[in-house]
Protein backbone atom coordinates (compact mmCIF):
# COMPACT_ATOMS: atom_id res chain seq x y z
CA UNK A 1 0.00 0.00 0.00
CA UNK A 2 1.39 3.44 -0.99
CA UNK A 3 1.70 6.16 1.62
CA UNK A 4 -1.18 8.20 0.19
CA UNK A 5 -3.57 5.24 0.37
CA UNK A 6 -2.24 4.38 3.83
CA UNK A 7 -2.81 7.94 5.06
CA UNK A 8 -6.33 7.94 3.64
CA UNK A 9 -6.99 4.78 5.65
CA UNK A 10 -5.45 6.43 8.74
CA UNK A 11 -7.68 9.49 8.24
CA UNK A 12 -10.77 7.30 7.93
CA UNK A 13 -9.86 5.60 11.21
CA UNK A 14 -9.05 8.94 12.84
CA UNK A 15 -12.46 10.31 11.93
CA UNK A 16 -13.91 7.54 14.09
CA UNK A 17 -11.45 7.91 16.96
CA UNK A 18 -8.68 10.48 16.81
CA UNK A 19 -5.88 9.79 19.27
CA UNK A 20 -4.42 12.43 21.55
CA UNK A 21 -1.15 12.32 19.55
CA UNK A 22 -3.02 12.90 16.27
CA UNK A 23 -4.88 15.83 17.80
CA UNK A 24 -1.58 17.37 18.96
CA UNK A 25 -0.05 17.06 15.49
CA UNK A 26 -3.25 18.34 13.87
CA UNK A 27 -3.36 21.39 16.15
CA UNK A 28 0.41 21.94 16.21
CA UNK A 29 0.78 21.99 12.42
CA UNK A 30 -2.25 24.21 11.85
CA UNK A 31 -0.19 27.29 10.97
CA UNK A 32 1.99 25.43 8.46
CA UNK A 33 -1.01 23.61 6.99
CA UNK A 34 -3.01 26.82 6.64
CA UNK A 35 -0.33 28.43 4.50
CA UNK A 36 1.30 25.49 2.76
CA UNK A 37 -1.67 23.27 1.90
CA UNK A 38 -3.96 26.16 1.00
CA UNK A 39 -1.39 27.37 -1.51
CA UNK A 40 -0.97 23.87 -2.94
CA UNK A 41 -4.76 23.55 -3.31
CA UNK A 42 -4.99 26.96 -5.01
CA UNK A 43 -2.11 25.99 -7.30
CA UNK A 44 -3.96 22.82 -8.32
CA UNK A 45 -7.06 24.85 -9.15
CA UNK A 46 -5.20 27.54 -11.08
CA UNK A 47 -3.43 25.15 -13.42
CA UNK A 48 -5.20 22.71 -15.71
CA UNK A 49 -1.95 21.07 -16.80
CA UNK A 50 1.51 20.45 -15.38
CA UNK A 51 4.03 22.67 -17.11
CA UNK A 52 7.23 24.55 -16.23
CA UNK A 53 5.29 27.50 -14.79
CA UNK A 54 3.45 25.08 -12.47
CA UNK A 55 6.75 23.57 -11.31
CA UNK A 56 8.23 27.02 -10.61
CA UNK A 57 5.27 28.05 -8.48
CA UNK A 58 5.32 24.73 -6.61
CA UNK A 59 9.04 25.23 -5.96
CA UNK A 60 8.36 28.66 -4.41
CA UNK A 61 5.60 27.27 -2.17
CA UNK A 62 7.94 24.55 -0.86
CA UNK A 63 10.77 27.02 -0.22
CA UNK A 64 8.39 29.36 1.66
CA UNK A 65 7.41 26.41 3.91
CA UNK A 66 11.10 26.32 4.90
CA UNK A 67 11.74 22.89 3.48
CA UNK A 68 15.12 24.26 2.40
CA UNK A 69 16.48 25.15 -1.04
CA UNK A 70 18.67 22.03 -1.49
CA UNK A 71 15.88 19.74 -0.30
CA UNK A 72 13.42 21.44 -2.65
CA UNK A 73 15.81 21.15 -5.63
CA UNK A 74 16.27 17.41 -5.00
CA UNK A 75 12.54 17.02 -4.50
CA UNK A 76 11.67 18.87 -7.73
CA UNK A 77 14.08 16.71 -9.71
CA UNK A 78 12.42 13.54 -8.40
CA UNK A 79 8.96 14.99 -9.03
CA UNK A 80 9.73 15.93 -12.64
CA UNK A 81 11.07 12.42 -13.21
CA UNK A 82 7.92 10.77 -11.84
CA UNK A 83 5.63 13.09 -13.80
CA UNK A 84 7.45 12.12 -16.99
CA UNK A 85 7.63 8.38 -16.23
CA UNK A 86 4.05 8.07 -15.00
CA UNK A 87 2.68 10.49 -17.63
CA UNK A 88 0.87 12.62 -15.01
CA UNK A 89 -0.87 15.63 -16.56
CA UNK A 90 -3.45 16.69 -13.95
CA UNK A 91 -2.14 18.84 -11.03
CA UNK A 92 -4.79 17.34 -8.72
CA UNK A 93 -3.40 13.83 -9.38
CA UNK A 94 0.08 15.11 -8.53
CA UNK A 95 -0.87 15.73 -4.87
CA UNK A 96 -0.53 12.01 -4.17
CA UNK A 97 2.99 11.97 -5.65
CA UNK A 98 3.99 15.13 -3.72
CA UNK A 99 3.02 13.49 -0.41
CA UNK A 100 4.77 10.23 -1.32
CA UNK A 101 7.99 11.99 -2.32
CA UNK A 102 8.13 14.18 0.81
CA UNK A 103 7.75 11.03 2.91
CA UNK A 104 10.50 9.29 0.92
CA UNK A 105 12.84 12.29 1.43
CA UNK A 106 12.54 11.88 5.20
CA UNK A 107 12.69 8.09 5.43
CA UNK A 108 15.17 7.58 2.55
CA UNK A 109 15.20 3.76 3.02
CA UNK A 110 16.78 4.18 6.45
CA UNK A 111 15.76 2.64 9.73
CA UNK A 112 15.18 5.88 11.62
CA UNK A 113 14.15 5.77 15.22
CA UNK A 114 12.48 8.44 17.30
CA UNK A 115 13.13 6.37 20.41
CA UNK A 116 15.52 7.35 23.19
CA UNK A 117 18.21 4.71 23.70
CA UNK A 118 17.05 3.76 27.21
CA UNK A 119 19.28 1.37 29.17
CA UNK A 120 16.89 -0.95 30.96
CA UNK A 121 19.42 -2.40 33.41
CA UNK A 122 21.59 0.65 34.13
CA UNK A 123 21.80 4.44 34.17
CA UNK A 124 20.76 6.21 30.93
CA UNK A 125 22.67 9.44 30.24
CA UNK A 126 21.20 12.05 27.88
CA UNK A 127 23.33 15.08 27.01
CA UNK A 128 21.33 18.13 25.91
CA UNK A 129 22.95 20.71 23.61
CA UNK A 130 21.76 23.80 21.75
CA UNK A 131 22.18 27.56 21.66
CA UNK A 132 20.72 29.71 24.42
CA UNK A 133 17.11 30.75 23.95
CA UNK A 134 15.84 27.71 22.02
CA UNK A 135 13.99 26.22 24.99
CA UNK A 136 16.65 23.73 26.11
CA UNK A 137 15.90 23.99 29.84
CA UNK A 138 12.14 23.64 29.42
CA UNK A 139 12.73 20.74 27.02
CA UNK A 140 14.76 18.98 29.73
CA UNK A 141 11.87 19.62 32.12
CA UNK A 142 9.31 18.20 29.66
CA UNK A 143 11.44 15.10 29.03
CA UNK A 144 11.99 14.66 32.77
CA UNK A 145 8.23 14.94 33.31
CA UNK A 146 7.55 12.37 30.57
CA UNK A 147 9.91 9.77 32.04
CA UNK A 148 8.83 10.50 35.62
CA UNK A 149 5.24 9.77 34.55
CA UNK A 150 6.50 6.48 33.08
CA UNK A 151 7.85 5.53 36.50
CA UNK A 152 11.51 6.37 35.96
CA UNK A 153 13.70 7.97 38.62
CA UNK A 154 15.01 11.11 36.92
CA UNK A 155 17.87 13.50 37.65
CA UNK A 156 18.98 16.80 36.10
CA UNK A 157 22.60 17.98 36.10
CA UNK A 158 23.33 21.67 35.46
CA UNK A 159 26.31 21.69 33.12
CA UNK A 160 25.64 25.27 32.01
CA UNK A 161 27.51 26.67 34.99
CA UNK A 162 28.42 30.24 34.04
CA UNK A 163 25.24 31.65 32.43
CA UNK A 164 23.46 33.83 34.96
CA UNK A 165 20.50 32.03 36.51
CA UNK A 166 20.92 28.82 34.47
CA UNK A 167 21.65 26.56 37.46
CA UNK A 168 18.82 27.99 39.56
CA UNK A 169 16.38 27.75 36.64
CA UNK A 170 17.13 24.05 36.15
CA UNK A 171 16.85 23.45 39.90
CA UNK A 172 13.33 24.94 39.91
CA UNK A 173 12.33 22.67 37.01
CA UNK A 174 13.75 19.66 38.85
CA UNK A 175 11.55 20.46 41.86
CA UNK A 176 8.47 20.91 39.66
CA UNK A 177 9.00 17.56 37.94
CA UNK A 178 9.95 15.58 41.07
CA UNK A 179 13.46 15.07 39.69
CA UNK A 180 16.72 14.93 41.60
CA UNK A 181 19.15 17.76 40.91
CA UNK A 182 22.86 18.46 40.97
CA UNK A 183 24.56 21.74 40.08
CA UNK A 184 27.12 24.35 41.16
CA UNK A 185 27.38 27.85 39.79
CA UNK A 186 30.65 29.20 38.34
CA UNK A 187 32.31 25.78 38.42
CA UNK A 188 34.05 23.66 35.78
CA UNK A 189 31.22 21.98 33.84
CA UNK A 190 33.01 18.61 33.52
CA UNK A 191 33.63 18.52 37.30
CA UNK A 192 29.95 19.23 37.97
CA UNK A 193 28.96 16.43 35.56
CA UNK A 194 31.43 14.05 37.26
CA UNK A 195 30.02 14.72 40.75
CA UNK A 196 26.43 14.69 39.46
CA UNK A 197 26.80 11.29 37.81
CA UNK A 198 28.41 9.84 40.94
CA UNK A 199 25.39 11.07 42.92
CA UNK A 200 23.04 9.60 40.28
CA UNK A 201 24.67 6.20 40.69
CA UNK A 202 24.44 6.39 44.48
CA UNK A 203 20.76 7.33 44.25
CA UNK A 204 20.09 4.54 41.72
CA UNK A 205 18.68 6.98 39.17
CA UNK A 206 17.24 5.57 35.91
CA UNK A 207 17.81 8.52 33.56
CA UNK A 208 19.96 11.66 33.76
CA UNK A 209 19.55 14.80 31.64
CA UNK A 210 22.66 16.98 31.46
CA UNK A 211 22.24 20.64 30.49
CA UNK A 212 25.19 22.27 28.70
CA UNK A 213 26.29 25.77 27.69
CA UNK A 214 24.96 27.10 24.41
CA UNK A 215 27.72 29.49 23.39
CA UNK A 216 28.21 28.85 19.68
CA UNK A 217 30.10 32.11 19.16
CA UNK A 218 33.37 30.38 20.01
CA UNK A 219 33.03 26.89 18.60
CA UNK A 220 36.54 25.82 19.64
CA UNK A 221 35.87 26.50 23.35
CA UNK A 222 32.48 24.78 23.21
CA UNK A 223 33.96 21.79 21.39
CA UNK A 224 36.69 21.44 24.03
CA UNK A 225 34.13 21.71 26.84
CA UNK A 226 31.84 19.09 25.26
CA UNK A 227 34.79 16.76 24.58
CA UNK A 228 35.79 17.04 28.23
CA UNK A 229 32.21 16.41 29.40
CA UNK A 230 31.89 13.40 27.07
CA UNK A 231 35.17 11.97 28.39
CA UNK A 232 34.01 12.37 31.99
CA UNK A 233 30.61 10.76 31.23
CA UNK A 234 32.31 7.79 29.52
CA UNK A 235 34.70 7.28 32.44
CA UNK A 236 31.80 6.87 34.89
CA UNK A 237 29.15 5.26 32.67
CA UNK A 238 30.65 3.08 29.92
CA UNK A 239 29.33 3.77 26.38
CA UNK A 240 27.58 6.95 27.59
CA UNK A 241 26.18 9.43 26.73
CA UNK A 242 23.53 7.18 25.24
CA UNK A 243 21.93 10.16 23.49
CA UNK A 244 23.10 13.65 22.59
CA UNK A 245 19.99 15.64 21.72
CA UNK A 246 20.21 18.98 19.92
CA UNK A 247 17.39 21.39 20.74
CA UNK A 248 16.34 23.72 17.90
CA UNK A 249 13.63 26.38 17.82
CA UNK A 250 11.54 25.49 14.73
CA UNK A 251 10.47 29.11 14.25
CA UNK A 252 14.07 30.15 13.44
CA UNK A 253 13.81 28.27 10.14
CA UNK A 254 17.04 28.12 8.16
CA UNK A 255 18.98 29.50 11.14
CA UNK A 256 18.03 26.30 12.97
CA UNK A 257 19.57 24.25 10.17
CA UNK A 258 22.78 26.28 10.46
CA UNK A 259 22.84 25.51 14.20
CA UNK A 260 22.39 21.79 13.46
CA UNK A 261 25.28 21.85 10.99
CA UNK A 262 27.50 23.73 13.49
CA UNK A 263 26.78 21.37 16.39
CA UNK A 264 27.25 18.33 14.17
CA UNK A 265 30.81 19.57 13.56
CA UNK A 266 31.65 19.79 17.25
CA UNK A 267 29.98 16.75 18.82
CA UNK A 268 28.13 13.53 17.96
CA UNK A 269 24.43 14.44 17.74
CA UNK A 270 22.10 11.43 17.87
CA UNK A 271 18.77 13.22 17.61
CA UNK A 272 17.01 16.57 17.34
CA UNK A 273 14.27 18.10 19.45
CA UNK A 274 12.29 20.73 17.53
CA UNK A 275 10.60 23.17 19.89
CA UNK A 276 7.80 25.64 19.03
CA UNK A 277 6.69 23.76 15.91
CA UNK A 278 3.13 24.83 16.75
CA UNK A 279 4.04 28.52 16.64
CA UNK A 280 5.44 28.64 13.12
CA UNK A 281 4.09 28.46 9.58
CA UNK A 282 7.41 26.91 8.55
CA UNK A 283 6.91 23.32 9.71
CA UNK A 284 8.74 22.10 6.61
CA UNK A 285 11.95 22.54 8.61
CA UNK A 286 11.47 18.90 9.77
CA UNK A 287 12.19 17.70 6.23
CA UNK A 288 14.99 20.23 5.66
CA UNK A 289 16.89 19.23 8.81
CA UNK A 290 16.77 15.54 7.92
CA UNK A 291 17.97 16.24 4.36
CA UNK A 292 20.72 18.68 5.39
CA UNK A 293 22.26 17.00 8.45
CA UNK A 294 20.85 13.45 8.27
CA UNK A 295 19.95 13.36 11.96
CA UNK A 296 16.51 12.07 13.00
CA UNK A 297 14.03 14.35 14.76
CA UNK A 298 13.18 12.53 18.00
CA UNK A 299 10.75 14.96 19.67
CA UNK A 300 8.66 17.94 18.55
CA UNK A 301 7.17 20.70 20.68
CA UNK A 302 3.48 21.09 19.76
CA UNK A 303 2.40 23.40 22.57
CA UNK A 304 3.50 25.01 25.81
CA UNK A 305 2.20 22.56 28.41
CA UNK A 306 4.37 19.87 30.01
CA UNK A 307 2.68 17.14 27.96
CA UNK A 308 3.04 18.89 24.59
CA UNK A 309 6.50 17.54 23.78
CA UNK A 310 5.66 14.57 21.56
CA UNK A 311 7.80 11.73 20.17
CA UNK A 312 8.26 12.48 16.47
CA UNK A 313 6.18 10.33 14.13
CA UNK A 314 6.69 10.88 10.39
CA UNK A 315 3.24 9.52 9.47
CA UNK A 316 1.50 11.73 12.04
CA UNK A 317 3.56 14.68 10.76
CA UNK A 318 2.66 14.06 7.10
CA UNK A 319 -0.98 13.50 8.12
CA UNK A 320 -1.01 16.73 10.15
CA UNK A 321 0.48 18.58 7.21
CA UNK A 322 -1.67 17.22 4.39
CA UNK A 323 -4.97 16.05 5.85
CA UNK A 324 -6.88 18.91 4.17
CA UNK A 325 -5.71 17.66 0.75
CA UNK A 326 -7.15 14.18 1.14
Amino acid sequence: MGLFAKLKKIIKNKEIEESEISQKYDEGLKETRKNFVNELNVLGLRFSKIDEEYFEELENILIMADIGVNTVMNFMERLRKRVKEEKITNPQELNEVIIDELFIIYVDNESLTDKINIQEESLTVVLMVGVNGVGKTTTIAKLANKYHQEGKKVMMIAGDTFRAGAVEQLKIWAERTDSLFYGKENSDAASVVFDGLKKAQEEKVDIVFIDTAGRLQNKVNLMQELEKINKVIGSIVPNAPHETLLVIDASTGQNGIMQAEAFKEITNITGIVLTKLDGTAKGGIVLAIKECVNIPVKFVGLGESMNDLMPFDIEEYIYGLFKDMM
